[in-house]
């Protein structure tokens, strides 16, 4: 049975737990849980992660840990009771956990593995808390240690703030809310303001010293000199080296390593040098034999020196290789480290064996404790301390130092009898008055312990050494009276025995007879001379002797002349015990010297500080003895001497001394009647200050008040112990008068002088530090009372000295701070006082800082939850006195401007801050009783009206997001708790003083503002908060969004008929509200949207306010990221379930159809936005959304931003044509007019006219960015219009320039044509502006299929690839995931004109191949019927597919949707009559490149001629045969019998081309490939003979022959003469291969540059299977290209594949007739009549008409019967009559030929000149202008020239849909024409007529067709060369439109031939 438990509440799981047993809760490892109930080993309870979960788990699976409960029962709330740091650590590493792991996802590696090391360190310190094993002070440190780090770990993962007390997690609902911000303040400023170190310390270990000749140990000395005041600042470090130069004790670091500690900031700077001195111990000469002297001496060695600067720059801990140097003559030793700091070169050199010294230096920040503590390694294993020298900036007490310095600095000597100087050594001792020598007392240096005797170094025959030896003797206080030190003087021989002979001495004593020590300063010492052998143990012979030469000439001592030997020291003591001052010592001992009493107090403001505070307690005895001794005659001296040593201890360096002053005040002060004669003097000073002129003494007294209090109290209180409390009476009488004195000393105003304010600034400074004194003696509120007098008696007049107010505020504030006011019995009565003077201050405004630290602290002692009578009573008195005026100051502060400099931002943050926090504890302390009080206290309603306003005001302030730092959430979440009580105290006032009559818009439309505004905090939106940390706001606050949520609609239902002021204000800010993921607050908020609509439609009968507002809003607020789909849904179903009863229902449902199908986009388009680069769904979305602006909601400002947003997103992804179309959308929306326009995105306020022209240089600079210089040129055109209507002929002329620099870059820039794809997005999951559409896409430059395919895939990274053409079906459509179906397609020009004109260069027509193209087609083949395994071809048919978009490519975007698919089945013949086309075509231009010498390699024609060769022989041509020819065929399809012919013709053609073809081979075919080439020969004949081919010249009427070959100037004027393979011209009468004039196919589909390419593809492909073996296989079978497609994904031809070859190939026209416009040819067999309508509907999609071709050679009866549409066709003749003979082809009658004709010499094109040919004047042609109908009829289609290249489809050739190249001839001049617009069919005019030009086309919107080319590009007509061109259309003939129409049943017209080809 289940029981509740009573003691297991608590635990956490130890092993992880699956939960697989029926009602089982899985658990992880770590895991906390609750437990309810247990049974039979099994607990049930929740895991606190998850608590709606309950469930069962093994209890083994748990450690329970001790834990309180809260509120027992159903709701019981669970605390562990372990340490607050622990349970702060253990949530703060769950939580670090989740997103150390993101920091991996997001690759901030550096940070994961901080973070990670942090992590490891707090879970170690846990432990070690949790083991509980540690001493108080190590717990201290470890918690410091955890703190530290949290912190740190929170700050860099952006965590919030933990407020902390003493390492402990603080609640603030413990702790007054000014605590709180002083403890985030304080850790704030703790992180952002890291403390400089004012201490920092020089860490130096010793390595050793490099060196190639050492053999002898040595000494490093190293210290730190000040090289700007020439002298050592540091103790010596000494160490010693042996023989290699390594540390003679390496086992005890603290030989080799030193701190060298106390160095100030302002010894790190670049004039201190670290010093290092190195002697050698050894032989006198450094070259001397080994056995040549026994002794050692020290002699130098070198010198190094590194500036502290250096260390500086890092924290480097590498070694350092410091040079040595030695300096050239041995007498500058003892300034070589001078020499070398100064770079005097001359004086030093490197030592001659090139020593280095490696040592290590790092310099350390931080107290010495602190160090200790973070390098406790360094400590514990041992360092030398090198301390300062002298004593540190601050002076301790306890500090225990008697340290004599002695510096020995030079000597004088004689030779003394020698012819060479001497060597001296100086040897030192140190004697006690005994005359024992004083053992190990002579300090070196810090790494060496200390020494009996000191031996100087030796300078090598010097009589005036100088050593500069720095030595420490640290002798004890006791042994110093009485002693000396012995110098003796020895010169060192340098022979064999090195003998050192004692040839004098020096002394001198430390202590002089009076006590005083040896001054410090220089000291000549007489050397006294004395024999080898004489004795100096016995002290007593030489101490009578005089020792400083300074004493005998002050005593006039004859015997100075006897002295000519001198030695000089250097002393500096350093002492605590010691004195050198005789006044210190005449005052201590003043009863020897009584007489002298007044002199010593007199002199002791002179005796240095140092030294009276070192004898501090002796002092202070010495003064109150001799006050006791003679009050009257000392005490004002006695009061002046203590006020002097009172105010010594303030300065810094003596600071530390006044405990000890308190220590003596406490425990050795004995004057119980010192407090009267203190009294007395003080109060005879106060009463002075009015009169006295010169106040400085007075104020030195003022400023002493404290410790003579504290004199005063503590000797009555002595006084009262002694005499049990006698004279208390007049003891409070002395101190009450003198107290009137002070106020009345303070309330005296300062009259001109500002001595008198300065006296009363200096009392009122240390006023407050007496308080604590009286407390002694006094009651609680005597005290209180006293000091509010005092306070009172302030003069309260506001202009008074600023200086004096500030000071007066600082008293207030001590006094705040005091232990007298937290009493609240005194502070009841103090708190009136407080508040009188900051309530002035506040109200000018002054001395802020300081006003909100006295506030605070106010507010500090005021407890939450203290409900005491008294603190009620506070809280009225704050209220009344503070509150309005607390208001105004936070509203005057916030509006300021912020200071610049970051330190005055820093205060002015600080000041705002705690303003703010009193006001929040004084809100927070307030009770329904005080809010009461407050609103009845407003005598009027306008003030009620002012204070709600001001406060309201105020919270919006508080509100901000700059109010605090960002990590601030604690604190924010009190502020925003403590104004939503306050909004529900004052709603109510609201409700009942400002409704009905007396509603004031103003009031309640702040109070909705701030209720929004509060409602959209950051800190307040949980659901961005980690789990944990949401559960605890919760549990804390609950979400205050819903509860201020609900009080908005409360207060809204309030309003009546007064709402409608605030529609359309308020819903803006409501839907924000709405926005807001809270389903609770979305539920209340909504509804209210139905109330605006119904109130709306009340007053004006609709609700377009409401619509307009909506929809204006939505879009900002959700491109800021607010709303979701849920809110969508929400959103629409709670308002039409309101509207559901509504009169106006219809409307409503509209409305909000409307704003649910725009939030719809808006996510869409939020979602895409949300992406990183862009991509062509951003754009999609964006271009969906634009035109939802424009078409559905018409709201053109929306519209407008849009289109800069998709115009930014072009100009990102570098899109620059699509950028251009963009802006036209603006443009288009602007006139040429002068109307002002407004400021708006980027523009600035400036005319229609100026931002138009503004638009149309920028629109022109980004189509020539995106090579759409056609359309640039357009734009250069309306804007030069413009320019020269102004007469602005400057800009006009620059207009001028930029248009003829777009031609120029027509001309000599290459542009690549793109590649189109089909895309379709299936399925639900796509955005809604894709979902089941199809699109065309323009793609990158080089990009293919593959490429197009992969960035659609990763922009749809959970799409999948459809692997067919086929149109899906519905169950794809309706499926719940992401399908994309991806192929090529190919683009039909709309206008052919120019793509059909001879002699238009390529880099022209290249741009209308691929712009403004609306229609699309693909093929995909397929078998229909039984599939024939032997020839495929039989059954192959090819579907082809056309596309029409809603705009034209390129546009706006790179994709466009679909409008409208059409499709048409292409037949097995039909399709094989394509193919073969294409392969004619790929030959002959192959053929030309060859011939005309552009080829710079013949491979590609040899692949190309093998791969139709060898196909033919093997099976290729003749599988048509075998299809097609044969009789069941023919039989079974009688109607397909034209096309029978035609293919019989092409293939007849194809044997022609490629006898010409193998002629020009052989011309060109390098040796090595001769073979090859006969073989092609043979196969030739071969394939002939399957043909049927005996010889061309019985079947073929002699035609004349020209071949295309070069320029069209060197055509136009060359003679007449047929091309040979060679090239040369011959004239053959008649020839087996004779070729017309013109190249009847001449789309091509190489580019230029890349013909060479794709030509040798070609030919490497065609020699395969793969296209013209024609193999069956339902990829290549129909194909004439080079490529099959993809099995998958059909495609068309890559870019490189559609533009032009490089070789002139394109002479479509060498008749007269070849300039005629399609209503201007001649009604022939190749212009039949159209089919039926029933036959229109099918070809409707096929494109414009094409240029006939005829030979003016032909009779007109020949022309008329010659169906041939190629110039390179068999015998026309023999042809036509055959296919006339079987009844095919009715030829009608031809009309005469126009008799206007320019010179025959421009219309022979042909160049043979056989006689019979005619001239092209005699059988003219009448023109003829048929029908739009007419003119494109199926016959025209089938025979037209485009049909076979640019409207194949995407499963097409090489050859598919590239236009006709430079002509080799121009268009003859008279036939010339403008030609009108031509349509792809009978029903296409209709279909275009009717959709209207988009908006941003760069063309008249008149035209109902874009205008392909600009004017001025249109080929001018030519006269004769080199005569000028006249003007466009001068010479048209007028006789054109006199022709008639002729229309003749054609034969059915062929559907278009397919391609299937993908580079």
């Amino acid at each position: 049975m289940w029981i509740p438990t009573e003691h297991e509440k608590y635990g956490v799981v130890i092993a992880s737990f699956r939960g697989t047993v029926p009602y089982g809760l899985s658990l992880e490892i770590g895991d906390t849980v609750q437990i309810l109930e247990k049974c039979d080993g099994w607990y049930r309870g929740f895991a606190l992660k998850n608590p709606n979960v309950k469930g069962i788990f093994p209890s083994s699976y748990v450690h329970l840990k001790n834990a309180c409960v809260k509120n027992k029962g159903q709701f019981e709330m669970v605390i562990p009771t372990e340490d607050s740091v622990i349970t702060e650590m253990t949530s703060t590493l769950r939580d670090w956990g989740t997103m150390w792991k993101q920091l991996y996802v997001r690759n901030e590696g550096d940070l994961f593995h901080r973070l990670w090391h942090i992590m490891n360190e707090i879970l170690d310190l846990r432990r070690q808390v949790l083991v509980g094993h540690l001493t108080h002070d190590r717990m201290k440190d470890v918690k410091r240690h955890i703190t530290a780090r949290l912190d740190w770990g929170n700050e860099q993962l952006g965590l919030d703030l933990v407020p902390r007390k003493e390492y402990a997690m603080v609640d603030p609902e413990d702790i007054s809310i000014t605590e709180l911000y002083r403890l985030m303040e304080h850790r704030h400023r703790k992180k952002d303001t890291p403390v400089q170190a004012s201490n920092h310390h020089l860490f130096v270990q010793m390595k050793s010293l490099m060196c190639s000749n050492l053999g002898e140990e040595l000494e490093v000395i190293f210290s730190l000199f000040d090289s700007k005041e020439n002298r050592p600042i540091s103790e010596r470090f000494f160490l010693r080296l042996n023989r290699n130069g390594l540390p003679k004790a390496p086992d005890k670091p603290e030989r080799h390593c030193s701190l060298f500690v106390d160095l100030g900031s302002s010894e790190l700077r670049r004039d201190i040098y670290i010093t290092v001195h190195i002697i050698r111990i050894g032989r006198m000469g450094a070259g001397e034999k080994k056995n040549a002297c026994s002794v050692q001496y020290r002699r130098p060695f070198g010198c190094a020196v590194l500036s502290i600067a250096d260390l500086l720059t890092g924290e480097t801990k590498d070694d350092l290789i410091l040079k040595v140097y030695m300096c050239n003559t041995e007498s500058e030793w003892y300034q070589i480290h001078e020499n070398i700091i100064k770079k005097l070169n001359a004086r030093y050199n490197l030592t001659g064996s090139n020593a280095g010294l490696a040592v290590s230096l790092q310099l350390l920040h931080g107290d010495i404790e602190q160090i200790r503590r973070e390098y406790s390694s360094v400590f514990s294993h041992g360092v030398s301390i090198t301390r300062k020298l002298g004593f540190s900036n601050i002076i301790m007490p306890g500090e225990m130092r008697n340290d004599l310095y002695i510096t020995i600095e030079r000597g004088e000597f004689e030779k003394g009898g020698k012819s060479v100087a001497r060597n001296v050594e100086v040897t030192m001792f140190i004697v006690e008055s005994s005359g024992q020598i004083l053992k190990d007392f002579i300090s070196f240096g810090s790494g060496e312990p200390p020494a009996s005797e000191y031996h100087s170094f030796v300078l090598y025959h010097n009589n005036s050494p100088r050593w500069s030896e720095l030595l420490k003797l640290p002798i004890p206080v006791d042994k110093f009276r009485g002693a000396h030190i012995r110098f003796e003087f020895r010169h060192c021989s340098t022979k064999e025995k090195g003998e050192k002979k004692l040839f004098g001495f020096s002394f001198v004593p430390l202590m002089q007879e009076d006590g005083r020590t040896l001054p410090d300063g220089t000291h000549e010492l007489i050397v006294h001379k004395c024999e080898e052998n004489t004795n100096l143990q016995d002290t007593t012979r030489y101490l009578k002797l005089p020792f400083s030469k300074g004493i005998l000439l002050g005593n006039n001592h004859q015997a100075i002349k006897a002295t000519k030997e001198s030695f000089w020291i250097t002393s500096f003591l350093c002492s605590t015990k010691l004195t050198q001052n005789g006044d210190m010592l005449d005052l201590l001992k003043w009863r020897t010297h009584p007489d002298k009493i007044t002199g010593c107090l007199s002199k002791i403001k002179e005796i240095d500080g140092s030294e009276i505070v070192k004898f501090l307690q002796d002092t202070l005895d010495t003064l109150f003895g001799i006050l006791d001794e003679n009050s009257q005659k000392y005490g004002s001296k006695v009061f002046d001497s203590l006020v002097h040593i009172i105010n010594l201890l303030q300065d810094s360096k003596f600071h530390h001394f006044k405990p000890v002053m308190d220590t003596y005040i406490e425990s050795h002060f004995a004057g119980a009647l010192a407090y009267r004669d203190l009294i007395k003097v003080l109060k005879w000073y106060v009463d002075r200050i009015t009169e006295a002129e010169r106040q400085e003494h007075i104020q030195e007294v003022l400023k002493a008040q404290e410790y003579i209090f504290k004199y005063i109290v503590q000797s009555r209180r002595l006084f009262s112990l002694a005499t049990g409390g006698q004279n208390e009476e007049e003891f409070r009488c002395c101190i009450q008068e003198l107290l009137m004195s002070v106020r009345f000393f303070l309330s005296q105003e300062s009259k001109g002088s500002g001595a008198l304010s300065q006296s009363q600034a200096v009392f009122l400074s240390s006023f407050p530090a007496v308080y604590s004194e009286l407390l002694k003696l006094f009651d609680v509120r005597e005290v209180a009372n006293l000091v509010q007098d005092t306070l009172g008696s302030l003069p309260t007049i506001v202009h008074v000295d600023d200086s004096l107010q500030a000071v007066k505020l600082q008293c207030i504030g001590k006094t705040v701070e005091s232990q007298l006011y937290t009493n609240p019995d005194s502070r009841y009565i103090l708190l009136p006082v407080v508040l009188h003077h900051l309530h002035m201050h506040l109200q000018e405004q002054k001395d802020l800082i300081m006003c909100a630290r006295i506030l605070s602290n106010v507010f500090c002692l005021i407890k939450k939850n203290s409900s005491e009578k008294s603190v009620l009573e506070e809280i009225d008195v704050i209220v009344a006195s503070l509150l309005d005026i607390l208001l105004r100051t936070i509203l005057e502060i916030t509006s300021r401007p912020q200071p610049s400099s970051s330190a005055m931002r820093l205060q002015f943050q600080d000041v705002t801050g705690e303003f703010v926090a009193c006001l929040l504890s004084l809100l927070r302390q307030m009770t329904d009783r005080h809010y009461q009080q407050l609103l009845d206290s407003f005598n009027t309603k306008e003030e009620l009206r002012d204070f709600l306003l001001q406060i309201f005001t105020v919270f919006r302030i508080l509100i901000r997001p700059e109010m605090f730092p960002k990590d601030w959430t604690v604190m924010r979440l009190v502020a925003n708790n403590v104004i939503i009580t306050t909004v529900l105290y004052l709603s109510d006032a609201l409700r009942k003083n400002f409704l009905n009559e007396n509603f004031d818009y103003k009031i309640w439309d702040s109070y909705f503002y701030l209720a929004v505004i509060f409602i959209n905090q950051l800190c307040l939106q949980l659901e961005m908060f980690t789990p944990s940390k949401k559960k605890k706001v919760l549990e804390k606050y609950g979400d205050m969004r819903v509860t201020m949520g609900c009080e908005i609609f409360s207060m809204w239902q309030n309003l009546g008929e007064h709402k409608l002021h605030f529609i359309p204000a308020l819903i803006g800010p409501f839907l924000e509200v709405t926005l807001i993921p809270q389903p609770d607050l979305r539920n209340v908020m909504i509804p209210i949207f139905h109330d605006m609509m119904d109130w709306e439609q009340r007053r004006s009968g609709n609700f377009k306010q409401v619509e307009a507002k909506l929809i204006d809003k939505l879009d900002s607020l959700m491109s800021e990221g607010k709303g979701d789909e849920t809110y969508r849904e929400l959103f629409n179903s709670i308002l039409l379930k309101k509207i559901e009863r509504e009169t106006w229902r219809e409307s409503g449902v509209s409305l909000i159809a409307t704003v649910t199908r725009l939030m719809e986009r808006l996510l869409d388009y939020r979602d895409c936005m949300k992406m990183g680069e862009v991509d062509g769904k951003k754009i999609g979305c964006t271009v969906s959304l634009l035109n939802f602006y424009k078409t559905e909601l018409n709201k053109e400002e929306m519209y407008i931003r849009y289109i800069h947003k998709l115009y930014d997103l072009h100009l990102k992804a570098q899109n620059f044509t699509e950028a251009a179309y963009t802006l036209l959308l603006y443009d288009e929306l602007l006139e040429w007019s002068d109307r002002p326009l407004r400021e708006f995105l980027t523009y600035p306020m400036q005319t229609e006219w100026q931002r138009k022209e503004h638009l149309h240089l920028a629109i022109i600079q980004n189509f020539d960015r995106g090579k759409c210089w056609e359309n640039g040129i357009i734009l250069c055109r309306k804007i030069a219009e413009q320019y020269e209507s102004y007469y602005d002929y400057r800009n006009l002329s620059k207009m001028r320039m930029m248009e003829a620099s777009l031609y120029d870059k027509i001309m000599d820039q290459q542009r690549l044509e793109p590649e189109f794809f089909r895309v379709g997005f299936y399925g639900k999951k796509f955005p809604f502006f894709l979902r089941n559409k199809e699109f065309v896409c323009r793609g990158h430059d080089y990009e293919r299929l593959e490429a197009f395919q992969q960035r659609m895939l990763n922009e749809f990274p959970h799409a999948i690839a459809m692997q067919h053409a086929n149109q899906p079906d519905e169950t794809i459509f309706q499926a719940e995931a992401q399908y994309l179906q991806i192929y090529a397609v190919t683009p039909i020009p709309e206008s052919q004109e120019v793509l059909q004109r001879e002699g238009v260069p390529d880099n022209i027509k290249s741009f209308y191949k691929v712009n403004h193209i609306w229609k699309f087609r693909y093929d995909r083949p397929f078998h229909k019927g039984t599939k024939d395994k032997e020839n495929e071809f039989k059954s192959l048919w090819v579907e082809r597919t056309s596309l029409y978009l809603v705009q034209s490519l390129p546009g706006i975007s790179r994709w466009f949707e679909v409008e409208k698919r059409e499709v048409v089945e292409m037949s097995p013949l039909e399709n094989a009559i394509e193919v073969l086309e294409n392969k004619n075509q790929q030959l002959k231009t192959l053929i030309s490149q060859c011939q005309t010498r552009q080829m710079q390699n013949i491979n590609p024609l040899t692949m190309c001629l093998n791969g139709v060769i060898d196909a033919a022989v093997n099976g290729g041509v003749s599988r048509y045969q075998e299809a097609f020819f044969v009789k069941e065929y023919i039989l079974s399809h009688p109607e397909d019998g034209e096309k029978i012919a035609r293919l019989r013709e092409l293939m007849l053609e194809q044997a022609q081309i490629l006898e010409f073809g193998l002629a020009v081979h052989e011309k060109f075919v390098p040796q090595d490939m001769r073979p090859l080439h006969k073989k092609l020969v043979d196969q030739f004949f071969v394939m002939k003979s399957s043909l049927g081919i005996q010889e061309f010249s019985a079947c073929i009427q002699a035609s004349p022959v020209h071949f295309p070959n070069g320029s069209p100037r060197v055509c136009r004027n060359s003679a007449p003469a047929s091309m040979s393979p060679d090239g040369t011209r011959v004239i053959p009468r008649r020839s087996p291969l004779s070729y017309p004039a013109v190249n009847r196919y001449s789309s091509s589909s190489l580019s230029s540059q890349a013909s060479a390419e794709v030509s040798n593809i070609t030919g490497q492909s065609e020699s395969s299977d793969e296209v013209f073996n024609m193999q069956p296989s339902p990829s290549t079978s129909s194909l004439s290209s080079t490529h099959s497609a993809s099995p998958n994904v059909t495609s068309s031809a890559p870019s490189s594949a559609r533009a032009s070859p490089l070789l002139s190939d394109k002479h479509k026209h060498s008749r007269e007739n070849s300039c005629l416009s399609p209503r201007e040819r001649p009604c022939s067999a190749i212009y039949p009549t159209p089919v039926e309508p029933s036959q229109r509907l099918l070809f409707n999609h096929i494109g414009e008409g094409a240029l006939p071709r005829s030979d003016p050679n032909l009779s007109a009866p020949e022309k008329a019967v010659n169906p041939t549409p190629s110039s390179w066709s068999l015998d026309s003749g023999k042809e036509a009559k055959n296919m006339s003979d079987s009844g095919k082809i009715i030829s009608p009658p031809v009309p005469p030929r126009p008799t206007q004709t320019a010179s025959p010499a421009r219309h022979t094109t042909s160049v043979s000149p056989s006689p019979a040919g005619r001239s092209p004047l005699k059988g003219s042609v009448q023109s003829f202008t048929p029908s739009p109908v007419e003119y494109h009829s199926p016959g025209l289609i089938s025979n037209s020239p485009v049909l076979s290249g640019s409207y194949s489809s995407g499963i097409s050739s090489l050859s598919r849909c590239s236009t006709s190249e430079t002509s080799g001839f121009e268009n003859q001049v008279n036939e010339q024409s403008a030609p009108g617009p031509s349509y792809g069919g009978p029903e296409e005019p209709g279909r275009k007529e009717s959709k209207t030009p988009p908006p941003y086309s760069v063309y008249e919107r008149t035209l109902r067709r874009p205008v392909p080319l600009p004017h001025s590009l249109s080929i001018p007509v030519t006269a004769e060369p080199p005569a000028l061109p006249p003007k466009p259309l001068a010479a048209r003939p007028g006789h054109l439109e006199n022709g008639t129409r002729r229309t003749e049943p054609g034969p059915r017209p062929r559907p278009l031939p397919r391609k299937v080809s993908q580079l």
